[in-house]
């Protein structure tokens, strides 16, 4: 005979109250994903330089244009708070002081794995897209290409492409800003 095991799921609210009350500390490196309280891969070096990279291009190419939030805090829903590595967003006065960025003040998000590629396609991604995040990256160190995430729909991502090196990328809420494959990876 199996057992089930059952889970709690909290709120945004109830997970922003365990911080306060020091149950969840700023050296915990977790986010909330669907209720779930997941606990992020550690940062390698080929994954940090990527994110820095990306850091560089977006903020010399977009300006003023855009905000660059780097690894910290989107509110999804009242369920989901991810850290994506990269999150293009509404340029605001207070840069978002008075709350995180919601699904309408992202332009892209983007998701740097080489460890965690099929957690953030299977987990993170469809999060995204039933958030209806007009555009999600998922840049594959381990097999050297960028997918692309466009269209969000209920079911996930109607529009799906993956980039080798070689080619070139825009970002769908710029188009005249061009990006290639090679130097996203490097």
């Amino acid at each position: 005979m199996s057992t089930q095991l059952l889970r709690r799921r909290f709120t945004l609210e109830e997970y922003h109250q365990m911080a306060e009350a020091g149950i969840l500390t700023e050296n915990d490196r977790v986010e909330l994903l669907d209720g779930e309280i997941v606990e992020m891969s550690p940062i390698g070096r080929r994954h940090a330089a990527c994110v820095d990279r990306l850091n560089r291009l977006l903020g010399s190419r977009l300006g003023e244009r855009a905000i660059v939030r780097v690894q910290n805090p989107v509110e999804l829903s009242d369920r989901s708070e991810p850290q994506p590595d990269i999150a293009l967003l509404q340029p605001r006065e207070d840069f978002y002081e008075s709350r995180h960025p919601q699904p309408q003040d992202i332009f892209l998000l983007v998701e740097v794995a080489d460890t965690t590629a099929e957690f953030d396609r299977e987990i993170k991604i469809p999060l995204c897209a039933s958030s209806r995040i007009a555009e999600v990256w998922l840049v594959n160190i381990n097999e050297q290409c960028l997918e692309i995430y466009r269209q969000p729909s209920s079911n996930g991502y109607l529009d799906i492409q993956k980039l080798q090196r070689g080619q070139s990328i825009f970002i769908q809420a710029f188009p005249d800003i061009n990006l290639t494959v090679d130097e996203i990876l490097g």
